[in-house]
Formats: C-alpha cells, sequence, structure tokens
C-alpha cells in the first residue's frame, strides 16, 4: 500500500465525510470523537492536501425525470498514448457520459452513460464513432434498475491494504 501519512483520526474524519458530506464543526466533531477545534484544523489540513475532492448530493434523478442509463465497454484501435488522450478529451466533453474507466483487459474503457431515450443514447454513439477517435469496438449494457450504489469502505479498506 502507499504510504498515505494519515492517522486513525484523519480515517474517521475522511470516512464521516465521505458518508455525511459537510458537517458542522459541532457534528464532524461528535462523530470522529475529537473537541471541535482540533477536528476543524485536521479537515482544513486534508483538504489543503487535496484528500478531499469536493462534496456531493446523490440526486434521485428517477425521481425528477424519465431517463436511459447505458453501460459501454469500449476498445481503441490504435493503443498510442496520443489516441488515449483525444478519446479521454472527447469523454471529458460530453454531459451525456458520466462515468468512465480505463481499464486493463479485453477492453479499453468502460463508461456509463445518462440519456433522455435510447434516441439520445444513440446519437452519443454517433458522435464517438464519427470523430477522429477510432473506435474498433464497443459492447453496450442497457441499464434495467440501479442495484447499488455506494462509495468504498475507507477504514476497511485501508486495513486490508496494511495486512
Amino acid at each position: 500500500m502507499k504510504k498515505t501519512g494519515l492517522d486513525i483520526t484523519d480515517i474517521r474524519i475522511l470516512s464521516a465525510v465521505q458518508q455525511h458530506g459537510q458537517l458542522s464543526k459541532t457534528r464532524l466533531a461528535e462523530l470522529v470523537h475529537l473537541s471541535p477545534t482540533p477536528c476543524w484544523a485536521r479537515l482544513d489540513r486534508l483538504k489543503a492536501a487535496g484528500y478531499i475532492r469536493g462534496y456531493h448530493a446523490e440526486i434521485a434523478l428517477e425521481r425528477i425525470v424519465d431517463f436511459t442509463q447505458v453501460v459501454v465497454t469500449i476498445s481503441l484501435t490504435n493503443h498510442r498514448k496520443a489516441d488515449f488522450e483525444r478519446f479521454e478529451a472527447l469523454i471529458n466533453s460530453l454531459d451525456e457520459i458520466t462515468e468512465c474507466i480505463a481499464t486493463g483487459g479485453g477492453m479499453d474503457y468502460v463508461i456509463k452513460t445518462a440519456t433522455p431515450n435510447l434516441a439520445a443514447f444513440q446519437a452519443v454513439m454517433e458522435v464517438l464513432l464519427s470523430s477522429e477517435v477510432e473506435i474498433n469496438r464497443y459492447m453496450t449494457y442497457i441499464a434495467t434498475r440501479q442495484v447499488k450504489v455506494s462509495r468504498p469502505n475507507l477504514a476497511k479498506l485501508i486495513a486490508q491494504a496494511n495486512r
């Protein structure tokens, strides 16, 4: 495991923020069993060191709008650094693509899309296929329902990595 320079209190702070989002100074201190001032100072240090990228709300999108979610695996034709950079720049420019991970193995990327319908998804795919990014092959998987969305249990992950 890569050394993080974090102690158990830092991990408790990060875990609390990951689970609850932004918290008052008092509530965060209660959750991590530390007095408010040193707890807040540690949180500021963790933010400054880049351990916290931001705070987000988990929106119940299905209660707001009908949408289609599609997962796509993509393999590029060429595997030069410039090809990956061009693909990733295109992916980052498309709001309909909500997640993208680079993978090793048979496929180069796995992306997740959210569009109003399948026709809108197909339009996104046409943008990808007609761009200068050379896609060798892709497979689509229409999501029928969300089974689980979670973040890793930070304390457990670190404990297992340190074994």
